[in-house]
């Protein structure tokens, strides 16, 4: 006999998955999205009150070398390429102007004038590359 959708094969009685998936469904009708947004950022500040900066940094880098051994170069070209093209959706031209100039404030504080002849030198040579390779 085929089993039914809704329950399994276990005397008529609900899988724990199945019941699960009827109280999450009966949660989710009976809350709005304010109150799941509520108790996620507590259960966020709890999580960041009981663990370090450090806990945080592991568990990210053992998420980013897992995900990079799962997916390749165009996985990452794509899902910048989306990223990009939401934040430009999301954001006109004087808040990339206003990041800009906060970015260019704090490095100008954080690097003295050595750092920029080095990048200037550096972005030179890769002109001149880029320049006698399409002479070629």
């Amino acid at each position: 006999m085929a089993k039914n959708n809704n329950q399994n094969t276990n005397n008529g009685k609900m899988s724990v998955e199945e019941a699960g998936q009827k109280g999450g469904e009966k949660t989710s009708q009976k809350y709005n999205q304010e109150h799941f947004e509520e108790i996620g950022k507590k259960g966020g500040e709890t999580v960041s009150d009981k663990y370090d900066q450090k806990h945080f940094e592991d568990i990210g880098q053992k998420g980013g070398e897992t995900t990079s051994k799962e997916h390749d170069k165009e996985f990452y070209q794509d899902i910048g390429q989306k990223g990009g093209e939401t934040v430009s959706d999301k954001y006109d031209q004087k808040h990339f102007e206003e990041i800009g100039k906060k970015g260019g404030e704090t490095t100008s504080k954080e690097h003295d004038k050595e750092f920029y002849q080095e990048i200037g030198q550096k972005g030179g040579n890769e002109r001149a590359r880029q320049s006698s390779n399409s002479n070629r």
